[in-house]
């Protein structure tokens, strides 16, 4: 099927590309760095971090020195206008806020967040180039999928309580991609085990590598 939508900037379709986004949040950003490491090493590029994880800031400027240049970093929780200047300053590519009108004007994409058919319309034409589906956990898949019926042209992010098992379907059902927090995350981020990430790790990029095969 032949694909009418606008074009994505570099940082989105890298997003879209990969088919998740992992979401870094903890009461602290002392951990992010470890944690980091082991997902990019498993091969997962693009990360979100937080600004509700105290040092989330310091933590994007870190993980930009750190990682390599292919990662695609940003900033989540995005509040108030504060936040997304501190976040760019930092180096953050993308800016993700769990609701509507807080990120008009930033230099890198910005990804509103949106529940109803009316607001996910408004930030597609406030130019959203990915629309944040949030809190996804209390919806079906088949919430999308009807989603796209009247609204084929907006590329949608469905984040909050994706479970690794639920990957496969919501891609299915027309995620551009999918927002992992807690589920991918566990307790790595304040001491838990890190083989563990890198296998839960695997287990969700296999499960996009299915849904697109």
């Amino acid at each position: 099927m032949t694909d009418h939508r606008a074009p994505l900037d570099p940082v989105s379709a890298a997003i879209v590309g990969s088919g998740l986004v992992a979401i870094l949040r903890a009461p602290t950003a002392g951990g992010f760095s470890a944690v980091a490491d082991v997902l990019v090493s498993a091969g997962i590029t693009a990360l979100e971090v937080t600004l509700t994880s105290k040092g989330a800031i310091d933590a994007i400027a870190g993980l930009r020195r750190q990682l390599p240049a292919g990662t695609v970093i940003g900033a989540g929780t995005v509040l108030t206008p504060d936040d997304a200047r501190a976040a760019v300053d930092a180096g953050a590519a993308f800016l993700v806020s769990p609701v509507l009108d807080t990120l008009a004007g930033q230099s890198v994409p910005c990804y509103p967040g949106a529940y109803t058919p009316t607001e996910v319309y408004r930030a597609h034409l406030a130019g959203a180039p990915l629309v944040k589906l949030f809190p996804a956990g209390g919806l079906r898949p088949g919430y999308l999928k009807d989603l796209r019926g009247p609204l084929p042209d907006v590329r949608i992010l469905p984040t909050g309580g994706i479970g690794l098992d639920d990957i496969t379907d919501w891609l299915r059902a027309g995620a551009a991609a999918v927002g992992l927090g807690g589920p991918l995350i566990g307790d790595a981020a304040t001491g838990g085990s890190l083989t563990a990430l890198a296998a839960r790790a695997k287990r969700a990029l296999d499960a996009v590598a299915f849904a697109r095969s």
